[in-house]
């Protein structure tokens, strides 16, 4: 066992005196010993639940005959962290969660490792650990949250922010939005709709890193306490299988997340942090290949913010095993990859199949022949630019419109709350990605209020920044490169015309190339808003978000695909 190197032997009685110490047996440290890293806090609606994950979790492991020790990990809730300073420090976090789990589980010499997340960058924080110390590892979440009632409708953190823009633009009551506030949120768990944290759960069964089930079984069902037991029992097998994290997630099974993106109209972040899983893996992935599997993937499943759907829907109309059998049956998805059951994707959804094929739409009718996310590029975006097309009203292919700049999310908001931004309008927020951000803050108060306004359809937005997964409407994010590195959105001055061609999947600045040279000559040098801290060594580290905004250097990379190109060849 790895673990031997803390238990074994004459010289380490020390070690074992210490795990005495926490209270072990002499037959409990001579079993495989199982890390189990909980990110439970009291601050994330997601994570409050988690202790009971942890108990069921620590059951399924002693009962697999492995002992189970929990570390913790920090989580920000991006909804609270939303709006204000708070929102810079939510990507960053990603590192430093893969980071900590990294020290801990080698310092200790964990012979597999459980990992309980539920939302945003936890998950895909712990997933690049998982990947990193590569050990025997498995994914299990904490479910979603019910969606609130209000008025009869179904409803969700989304719909709370874009109602802040119906009260302050006098479309809706303060006394209806005090109303909603009670109503939006109404259980434990990851946000009700095809948020970020919802979206990387779900890819977490198709990438054979968790159990079918994983993404949409809700927190507060005791089919959840059941999922997880059965994860437990399932990573000790895979201890004896010696199965890997890096032997599970290859180049299929990262064409296989997309395309389940693409199925389900995912967050704009899972490209993000995808892109992130793949480089860790030792992956090169070219962002190019996410159109290829758009134009081969249809849209089945339209989830909110983009519907009135909830994943609570999703789950009672087959879940995401039912949307994966569909894929493969179109060959969007082949299936016949190892996954952490012990079985291949398409074991693992045999039979799964559509209850309600008005929330999961058959292969044969889709919602869109072409899936849900798409990459964009042009003169503003030539390393490319991330738009959910699905949460763009299907009456909008293209828009044509004038820039009103802004450097900040703070100067956009206060244009948009005075009235200068108006239809046909393109709102350019740069400044805020990686780098620039610093840690790329989600917009989803600035495309809230655009939507809360009854603008949608008639302002876009682009930005080097991020959106929430909550965000809809015309919101092109991730702009790369972005304005810190001197891209060209850096440029765009108020009034340019901007083209978005959603078919053809292009972003263009309608100024020539020399005028764009003379602009540049005028850029100041970018000059961090941060002096110390973390926020300041990330982003001095930083990648693009064309390569998952990770701080992994071109070098590490190329040592990291050396090492899978030789596990490969083995």
């Amino acid at each position: 066992m790895r673990s031997d190197v803390v238990k074994k032997g004459v010289a380490k009685a020390p070690h074992r005196s210490l795990f005495k110490a926490s209270g072990l047996t002499d037959e409990e440290i001579n079993k495989p010993l199982i890390g189990i890293v909980t990110s439970q806090n009291d601050i994330i609606p997601g994570h409050i639940n988690l202790d009971k994950i942890v108990e069921a979790v620590k059951k399924g492991v002693l009962m697999a005959g492995g002992t189970p020790l929990v570390f913790p990990t920090i989580g920000v809730c991006d909804g609270i962290a939303m709006g204000h300073e708070g929102m810079k420090y939510s990507l960053v976090t990603r590192e430093l969660i893969a980071d900590s789990v990294e020290c801990m589980a080698n310092a200790h010499a964990f012979d597999a490792l459980v990992f309980i997340p539920n939302c945003d960058k936890i998950v895909p924080g712990m997933v690049m650990a998982a990947l990193r110390v590569n050990v025997p590892s498995v994914m299990v979440s904490g479910g979603p949250m019910l969606a609130g009632k209000f008025k009869g409708k179904e409803v969700s953190l989304s719909t709370m922010f874009e109602a802040v823009g119906s009260v302050e633009s006098g479309l809706m009551l303060e006394s209806d939005l005090a109303e909603l506030e009670e109503k939006a949120c109404p259980t434990c768990g990851s946000c009700s709709g095809m948020f970020t944290a919802n979206s990387m759960n779900c890819l977490m069964e198709v990438l054979g890193l968790a159990l079918p089930g994983n993404g949409t079984v809700l927190a507060v069902s005791d089919e959840r306490r059941e999922l997880v037991r059965q994860a437990a029992t399932k990573l000790m097998d895979n201890i004896k299988n010696n199965v890997r994290p890096r032997d599970i997630v290859t180049k299929e099974a990262i064409d296989d997340a997309f395309a389940l993106d693409m199925a389900m109209g995912g967050s704009t972040n899972t490209v993000l942090h995808t892109l992130a899983i793949a480089r860790e893996a030792g992956i090169d992935y070219d962002l190019k290949d996410i159109n290829e599997i758009a134009k081969k993937t249809p849209y089945l499943s339209k989830i909110a913010p983009s519907s009135v759907y909830t994943m609570h829907d999703v789950h009672e109309a087959g879940g995401v095993p039912a949307i994966i059998n569909q894929l493969i049956k179109k060959g969007a998805i082949k299936g016949d990859r190892i996954t952490v059951t012990g079985k291949t994707l398409k074991e693992n959804v045999a039979g799964a199949e559509i209850k309600n094929e008005e929330i999961i739409h058959p292969i044969e009718h889709p919602i869109s022949p072409v899936g849900g996310l798409s990459i964009l590029y042009g003169n503003i975006a030539q390393d490319g630019a991330v738009i959910k097309v699905g949460g763009v009203d299907p009456s909008v292919k293209t828009f044509r419109g004038k820039a009103i700049c802004c450097d900040s999310q703070d100067q956009a908001l206060e244009l948009i709350d005075n009235g200068t931004v108006k239809k046909g309008h393109v709102v350019v927020i740069r400044y805020e990605g990686p780098q620039g951000g610093p840690g790329m803050p989600e917009m989803l108060a600035p495309t809230s209020k655009i939507v809360g306004r009854g603008l949608g359809k008639d302002v876009a937005l682009i930005t080097d920044g991020r959106f929430s997964g909550a965000t809809r409407g015309i919101a092109i994010g991730h702009v790369s490169p972005e304005a810190a590195e001197g891209g060209n959105i850096a440029l765009i001055e108020d009034g340019d015309e901007i083209v978005i061609d959603l078919p053809n999947r292009t972003l263009d600045l309608l100024v020539d190339e020399a005028t764009l040279e003379e602009r540049r000559k005028h850029l100041k040098p970018f000059k961090s808003k941060i002096s110390s801290g973390w926020l300041r060594r990330y982003t001095a580290f930083a990648k693009s978000a064309n390569v998952g905004g990770t701080l992994m250097s071109d070098e590490e990379f190329e040592e990291r695909k050396a090492e899978r190109q030789a596990q490969e060849k083995n």
